[in-house]
Parts: structure tokens; C-alpha cells; sequence
């Protein structure tokens, strides 16, 4: 039999994150070959992964990040099963290494994402697969969103809210330092109120038919004449764009002035032209 060395098995738990007696069972079943113990690692998380698939994946970390140069932001969100993984740092952190990687790339879709090279010959799919068996929870990266802008076309800025549980980016079309802090508000504004669109032209067609179905059915239980119906309910979808897209939002900071006429306060040409959020649940 193969003597595993201490060293070795701090070296594969430095790889791989896992426990020390799960690093000492690999090495000593690969006989001290450190490639096929990593394998061997790997296959428990594939195993584990398969094993809780029906399982529910609402806790984890949502990481908001943008680029040196405030062009490009990216959210995400890495799901597991409990608070107490959510809390742990290692996993906190192997969150914010896939964001940066995500920064870095910027796929177009989660299934590019997991397919870029997380290093180690490893691919970001295959890590987080690999810290299944390591964590022994199901663990998913969804909800990943990005905004790019060229030079000169505005800037991103990124969000995290209440310890990882949501992020927000949020695009301004205008650059520069001191729109730094208006465009953390705003971002804030997204993770407290939740618009579902810039304005009223970004809202889907989808919502739109729903909310003006809903606001006829309430006005014909409240007993309207059939033929206000729809000219009430449009009335009621106006109220819907106020309290549900961002820049017609009240600016949660100063109730009395919307989100627009904050940013007009301080650029009679600043507005915000995309803005991402991902969160929890």
C-alpha cells in the first residue's frame, strides 16, 4: 500500500476544498496519484449531484460585480440547500471567483458559463459539481445576467443587498465619478422595490394584457358598466407603471420626487438605460 504523505493530502484539499479524511480516502484509492484522486472526488459529486436533484436550491449568494472601467457588470446568483453553506466563506468565495470569471468572458447564457475554464482542467460546470461531493448539497449556478456598454455609452454599476441574498447592475447612460453614488442608489431602489422595467415602453406585452384583464374583472365585480370597463382598467394600468417601473418609482430616499427626477436633480440628462436583478428564492 501507498504511504500518503500529510503533505499530499493538504495539497488536494487545497485544490479541491474537501474535507481532510474525504482527501485521504481519494489519494489512498488512486495509491497517491493526485490526477486520479481529484477524479475520484469529482465522481462522488457527480453521484451526489444526481442523488439530490429533486432537491430545493433557494439559499446561497447573489454577487453583483462590475468592470475596472465601469463598461460591463455581471450578476449571479450560486444556490444551495442551506443558511449555514450560504454563510461559509469558502463558498461565498468560490461565488465571487466565478463572477469575476463571468466578468472577465461575459457569456451570453448560463450554459456558457459553466462551460469556461475554471482552471485546473477543470471547467466552472465542473467545479461546482465537485463541490457537491465536497459540500454534499446540490448547488446550481442560475439567474446569471449581464449589462455591457461600449466607451463613452454610460457606465454600471453593481449592488450587493442584505448579505448576498440579492444584486442588483444598473446601466446610467452617463459616465463619470460622480454618478458613482446615484447609480448604488438607484440599484438600491431595484433590490427595495423590484420594477419590473425601466419604464413603461420596457414592460412586456404579457403583463400588460394581464393587468388590464385583472383591472376589468375588478371594475365588473364592483359593478361598472361594461362599457367603462376597459377605459377604468387602462386608468388602473397607468397606476401600475407609476408603482412598477423605475423611473416612475418615488425614490425610496426622497418619497416626494420619482427615481427620474432624483437623476434630473443632478444631470437634467441622466437616466438609466438597463438594469439586472437576481435574488434568493
Amino acid at each position: 500500500m501507498v504511504k500518503i504523505s500529510a503533505a499530499d493530502v493538504k495539497k488536494l484539499r487545497d485544490q479541491t476544498g474537501a474535507g481532510m479524511m474525504d482527501c485521504k480516502k481519494a489519494l489512498t484509492e488512486a495509491e497517491g496519484d493526485m490526477e486520479k484522486a481529484i477524479e475520484i472526488l469529482r465522481k462522488k459529486g457527480q453521484k451526489m449531484m444526481a442523488k439530490r436533484a429533486d432537491r430545493e436550491a433557494k439559499e446561497g449568494v447573489v454577487i453583483a460585480v462590475n468592470s475596472a472601467n465601469r463598461n460591463n457588470g455581471v450578476v449571479l446568483r450560486l444556490s444551495c440547500e442551506t443558511d449555514f453553506v450560504a454563510k461559509n466563506e469558502d463558498f461565498v468565495n468560490l461565488a465571487k471567483q466565478i463572477a469575476d470569471l463571468a466578468l472577465k468572458n461575459l457569456p451570453n447564457t448560463t450554459e456558457e458559463l459553466l462551460a469556461l475554464d475554471f482552471g485546473g482542467g477543470l471547467t466552472v460546470g465542473d467545479k461546482v459539481t465537485e463541490q457537491i461531493g465536497v459540500i454534499g448539497e446540490k448547488l446550481e449556478i442560475n439567474g446569471y445576467q449581464k449589462i455591457e456598454t461600449a466607451a463613452g455609452e454610460g457606465q454600471v454599476l453593481p449592488y450587493i443587498h442584505m448579505g448576498y441574498r440579492a444584486g442588483v447592475i444598473v446601466a446610467l447612460n452617463l459616465e463619470g465619478p460622480e454618478y458613482i453614488e446615484p447609480g448604488k442608489n438607484v440599484a438600491m431602489q431595484v433590490a427595495a422595490m423590484r420594477p419590473v422595467a425601466v419604464d413603461k415602453d420596457g414592460v412586456d406585452q404579457s403583463i400588460i394584457d394581464k393587468e388590464i384583464e385583472i383591472g376589468m374583472e375588478v371594475a365588473r365585480k364592483e359593478g361598472k358598466p361594461e362599457a367603462m370597463l376597459e377605459r377604468i382598467a387602462t386608468g388602473k394600468l397607468n397606476k401600475f407603471f407609476k408603482e412598477n417601473t423605475l423611473l416612475n418609482q418615488a425614490y425610496v430616499k426622497e418619497g416626494k420626487m420619482s427615481v427620474s427626477d432624483y437623476l434630473k436633480s443632478l444631470n437634467n440628462n441622466l437616466t438609466v438605460t438597463d438594469f439586472k436583478h437576481v435574488e434568493l428564492g
